[in-house]
């Protein structure tokens, strides 16, 4: 491409090592969570939500698990000031549920937000300025002391009017644009700022690290955090925090290698909802967490309603690729890949495993529910038997000898590739039924009549084009007997080569299911499948819906 040379990378590396990081292998705990949702994500819809929109995702954040949640910048919009009073004035906010609110380190600014905050229990004052290179030199025009004083003036000022306010307030300080400044300046003007505040164990206070704009690959920002974690004064009374951002499409990354690097919190979004390429998706973070058996304090267990709500209250849609929740994420349309699944589920309740290892799905879709039968295997030109024969067992309870299986297999493909779309478990069923299943034409079954000798007689009784006609032979079994029965008239060079039966159904009702395959002097197969109360029955419905498939 052209114009690679008018971009440098704007970002800087500690002035000293920090990659203690990489010696961990995973998350362990849970980090402290909060929603920004309802600021951050709202600012960036093209219709933001109305009131009761906001009042509704409020209350399906707090019903997930969310501890600490921000809900705008109320002294810098109307709408978000009358969001705060909706929730203080009509008690929505439970005891154990922490608002966060977003402000400028200005007077009039912080002197309005605690108006809007006046009778709340519990509130986090987020105060912050930029500290970068380029929002120095480009929108501030200040120096460095300048910039530094400007937080120091913020965080006395959030202090001097959190000492007159009532109620429980903890204080949170952003440095903006974080990863287009140097880490020691960043460390300098937040350990002024920790210096003002004087956190205590009992008031500890948060320290935000945003990835405002993603610049650098993901270990960059884990060797920053990690220089910040190891340097910030009082570090035992600080919640050091991660907003990242996904500009690189690596906000998930960023938000997990800093977990790793001593961060404590995650500011984040639903599905990564925000500005520009959103914020951190904290679905993603916390459903990877539990697929290494982590719980994440987060209830994504209904993930169809997390969807549903999100996408009709911001009017944005999830991708269909997007992790854990988007509806092809545990699709499988290849064959060997639905094979896998198959068998795997299978080897599950054969051996009776409790933990999950099915190969090629990260977790089980039941726990975030979500169904196997429409969601797992899905059936297109590039489906194989074990997927479809899974659907048939799974959805319908006929199991296919193998042989069959993957004869009705190509079957299915091809009537998907030449329709050019996806076919649904009731299709797939409507072909095995309609193909395979009880066919009485030309050929059909009227009943039949044993006798027990040195050999069994039967005597089978058939409609032939409508015609009744009465058939008798003698054989091994009262299969065999209906066989020789029918040889010489319906059955001139086929074999019987398999033969396969199951109950259908449990309980004393139960319907039982038969399979036939006739084989022909040329090896084709022809396959029929049979139900009855009666297994006998249901293994001539098969051989006759076998005949009747015979060319």
């Amino acid at each position: 491409m052209k114009n690679t040379s008018k971009y440098s990378r704007g970002y800087f590396l500690p002035p000293q090592k920090c990659n203690s990081w990489v010696e961990k292998d995973y998350i362990d705990r849970a980090p402290i969570w909060c929603s920004v949702d309802l600021r951050d994500g709202n600012q960036a819809l093209v219709v933001p939500m109305t009131l009761d929109e906001k009042i509704e995702y409020f209350n399906f954040l707090v019903k997930i698990g969310f501890k600490e949640i921000e809900v705008g910048f109320p002294a810098a919009s109307q709408t978000e000031y009358e969001f705060l009073r909706a929730l203080i004035e009509g008690n929505l906010i439970p005891d154990d549920v922490t608002v966060q609110v977003l402000t400028q380190s200005r007077e009039h600014i912080i002197k309005k937000t605690f108006e809007a905050l006046y009778g709340v229990k519990n509130a986090i004052v987020h105060f912050y300025n930029s500290v970068s290179v380029a929002q120095r030199e480009q929108v501030f025009a200040k120096s460095k002391s300048e910039i530094k004083r400007l937080a120091i003036s913020g965080a006395k000022l959030v202090k001097k009017y959190a000492e007159q306010a009532e109620g429980n307030f903890r204080f949170e300080y952003s440095p903006e644009s974080f990863t287009g400044a140097e880490p020691e300046y960043s460390l300098e003007v937040c350990n002024a700022v920790i210096d003002v505040l004087k956190p205590t164990p009992e008031s500890k206070v948060i320290i935000n690290l945003p990835v405002t704009v993603e610049m650098s690959l993901p270990h960059v920002y884990a060797s920053q955090v990690e220089y910040m974690s190891k340097n910030l004064n009082s570090r035992e009374n600080v919640i050091l925090s991660l907003h990242p951002h996904n500009d690189r499409g690596c906000g998930v990354a960023d938000a997990e290698l800093g977990l790793l690097a001593g961060a404590d919190r995650i500011e984040g979004t639903l599905f990564g909802n925000g500005e520009r390429t959103g914020n951190v998706d904290i679905v993603t973070l916390a459903m990877n967490m539990f697929s290494h058996g982590v719980d994440p304090c987060l209830d994504f267990s209904d993930m169809p309603s997390a969807i549903e709500i999100f996408e009709r209250v911001t009017d944005m849609k999830i991708m269909p690729r997007q992790p854990y929740c988007g509806s092809l994420v545990f699709a499988a349309f290849s064959g060997s890949h639905q094979d896998a699944i198959a068998k795997g589920m299978r080897y599950r309740v054969n051996n009776n495993v409790s933990t999950w290892s099915v190969p090629y799905l990260p977790i089980d879709p039941h726990d975030i529910g979500r169904q196997y039968e429409s969601d797992v295997i899905r059936i297109n030109s590039q489906s194989g038997k074990g997927g479809i024969g899974y659907i048939l067992q799974t959805k319908y309870g006929y199991v296919l000898p193998s042989r069959m299986r993957e004869s009705f297999g190509y079957e299915v493909k091809d009537i998907s590739d030449k329709n050019h779309k996806e076919l649904k478990p009731e299709e797939i069923y409507s072909i095995f039924t309609k193909n395979h299943l009880n066919i009485a034409t030309p050929l059909a079954f009227d009943s039949v009549h044993y006798v027990q000798s040195s050999r069994i007689e039967a005597e089978v009784t058939v409609y032939n084009k409508g015609k009744k006609e009465v058939y008798t032979a003698s054989g091994n079994g009262r299969l065999d007997s209906v066989v020789n029965a029918l040889r010489d008239e319906f059955m001139k060079g086929y074999q019987l080569e398999v033969y396969e039966e199951h109950s259908l159904e449990t309980g004393s009702t139960s319907k039982a299911a038969a399979y036939i395959g006739l084989v022909g002097e040329d090896g084709k197969f022809c396959w029929g499948a049979g139900t009855d109360e009666d297994i006998i029955n249901a293994s001539v419905k098969a051989l006759i819906c076998a005949i009747n498939r015979i060319k």
